[in-house]
């Protein structure tokens, strides 16, 4: 099995380079060319080009413009890289009968459920980003191709930029900080991310008309709900850092782009599909902070 790997160099990229790497012959990707091939995935002719050359057998998309503020501002480059490219490679692997896995956002509801979010949910994102990224899931499904595509949330690790490695810099600068705490969902390790994904993969049949029946949305989010507030807590006590710290309302700190309030998502069907359980949000994050000692 060939698999190409859009994406090495992000968080959840990175992770899945060790996971995948176990399941076949890896090609990977990236702008930086910390990769087998250089590729910038928004310019749809060296995609195109990348996918004829590379003829995966599986397409791991794990780019994306994931930066929710920034795409208030520049909606068409988010519409490029989060719709315009899933859509490009959904027609590709629905011609040469290849599957799909995409990530998705917990950022396409508006929060206002009470309850966890399921796959049949009616979606209504409330920003830019949310909206591109969901265009680009209806852009998959449209194509036809075989697809896991994989909704995440509050993804973290333990490189690059998140709310983790963030909170862990500020705890350590200030004795004091406000964190929203009426935005509520569950954070979720990149490597949780990686690994059920590659768990998924291994579990799939190899005939293509056999692998339809496992195509479609999927939530991919731990077990349990919390807030930021309730997150950057977790991590301070985890830490023993010496910070004091204060819940605020969503309205104390505005930002460009609306957020949900309810970003909770329920991975029974995943879970049942894969016959896999994904861990407590609480317990992965002790597991990564304990392996970051």
């Amino acid at each position: 099995m060939r698999i190409l790997l859009l994406g090495v160099t992000g968080q959840v990229g990175w992770e899945l380079a060790r996971t995948l790497s176990l399941l076949g012959q890896l090609v990977t990707t990236s702008r930086s060319g910390n990769s087998d091939l250089h590729l910038d995935t928004g310019d749809l002719k060296q995609l195109q080009a990348t996918l004829d050359t590379v003829k995966p057998d599986v397409i791991v998309n794990a780019t994306a413009h994931t930066a929710v503020d920034k795409a208030e501002s520049e909606p068409a480059l988010a519409m490029l890289l989060n719709a315009e490219v899933p859509g490009v490679i959904g027609s590709w692997a629905a011609r040469h009968r290849a599957l799909v896995v995409h990530y998705s956002t917990d950022y396409v509801f508006d929060g206002t459920k009470q309850g966890a979010y399921v796959e049949t949910d009616t979606t209504n994102p409330l920003n830019v980003y949310g909206r591109s990224k969901l265009a680009g899931d209806q852009a998959l499904l449209a194509s036809g191709c075989h697809s896991l595509i994989l909704r995440v949330s509050w993804i973290y690790s333990l490189r690059g930029s998140n709310f983790l490695l963030t909170m862990r810099r500020l705890m350590q600068e200030r004795r004091e900080l406000n964190i929203v705490d009426d935005q509520h969902g569950a954070p979720t390790w990149s490597r949780t991310i990686a690994q059920a994904s590659a768990l998924a993969l291994a579990k799939l049949p190899t005939d293509p008309a056999a692998r339809k029946a496992f195509s479609g949305v999927y939530h991919l989010a731990p077990a349990g709900r919390t807030s930021w507030f309730g997150f950057a807590s977790a991590i301070r006590d985890h830490l023993q850092l010496d910070c004091s710290l204060h819940p605020i309302a969503t309205e104390s700190y505005p930002t460009p782009a609306r957020r949900p309030l309810n970003s909770q998502m329920n991975s029974t069907h995943f879970e049942q599909k894969f016959g896999l359980v994904v861990p407590g949000w609480n317990d992965d994050l002790r597991l990564s902070l304990d392996q970051n000692d």
